[in-house]
């Protein structure tokens, strides 16, 4: 039986993502991805299930600044419907409900039904563990923004059902492991993952990303993040949609190293079939 690690309690939505991906295994709840991501790396766990942005409220911030550093590969995605849920103790009704807590993703992805309710944001570390504190305080005044699962878990009910602001309100979640796992191509697409420093000169980041177009790859994301607390040092995290082994990612990888100062690819795994059929094959 597999061991995988997500950070919540039971009923958060990274929780939910485990069952999908890994049904009847061992579920480890986390206090933060930090924890998670560790786990892994001491083998604690196999793998952890890591939620890196969401269509509607975007990057999860703490998460890209970790993905760098944790060590760990990067083995598949997953795209997630969203479906988020106003939960209250048994009696409450939704005109008593003066405040609702969440993680920040979830209350940015309700803002919407929160403003036209006069309700409150209040910020937790997780959705399902707002439901705890719900049910320790027992204030019909007081509501969580969670899943479904939740609710059932922590014996709430639900005041409002898919309050989130889109209808394909959806996240995106990274399998990590400990090892190295890079498929051989089989024809299908893929996504290559790579950290890498570009050279203190001019036009480096230009050079760079020029390779991969001169090689008729696509990028599908770009990230930046400041080194060491200096302005002038850059680190980038790039995702491709290219094989790590094909012909035309090993010339663009020869263009990045020439201009950077060091490269890791991080993973290479299959394209969810999200990226093909967009919101029509999500969960």
């Amino acid at each position: 039986m597999l061991k995988i690690a997500y950070q919540g309690v039971p009923g958060a939505y990274s929780h939910i993502a485990c069952q999908k991906l890994f049904p009847e295994q061992e579920y480890v709840a986390c206090d933060s991805f930090e924890i998670a991501m560790e786990l892994v790396k001491n083998g604690t766990v196999d793998k952890a299930v890591i939620p890196v942005e969401n269509s509607n409220a975007g990057r999860v911030s703490d998460v890209h600044f970790l993905l760098p550093e944790a060590g760990l590969h990067i083995v598949g995605e997953y795209f997630m419907r969203i479906e988020h849920q106003l939960l209250a103790v048994k009696g409450a009704k939704i005109g008593d409900i003066v405040s609702a807590s969440s993680h920040p993703q979830a209350l940015a992805q309700c803002s919407d039904f929160l403003k036209a309710h006069n309700i409150k944001a209040v910020s937790r570390i997780d959705t399902a563990k707002s439901c705890e504190k719900i049910v320790l305080e027992q204030d019909k005044t007081k509501a969580a923004i969670a899943s479904k699962l939740a609710a059932e878990i922590y014996g709430l009910d639900i005041l409002a059902a898919n309050i989130e602001n889109a209808r394909n309100n959806t996240t995106r979640f990274l399998i990590m492991q400990k090892d190295a796992d890079i498929p051989a191509y089989d024809g299908d697409r893929y996504i290559t993952s790579i950290v890498f420093i570009t050279k203190h000169i001019p036009a480096a980041l230009y050079k760079v990303l020029g390779g991969f177009a001169t090689n008729g790859i696509n990028i599908s994301k770009l990230e930046s993040y400041l080194l060491n607390g200096k302005f002038f040092s850059a680190q980038f995290y790039i995702e491709v949609e290219q094989h790590a082994e094909s012909k035309a990612l090993q010339y663009a990888l020869a263009e990045l190293k020439f201009f950077s100062e060091e490269y890791r690819i991080l993973g290479c795994y299959k394209a969810h079939t999200y990226r093909q059929f967009g919101s029509g094959s999500v969960e």
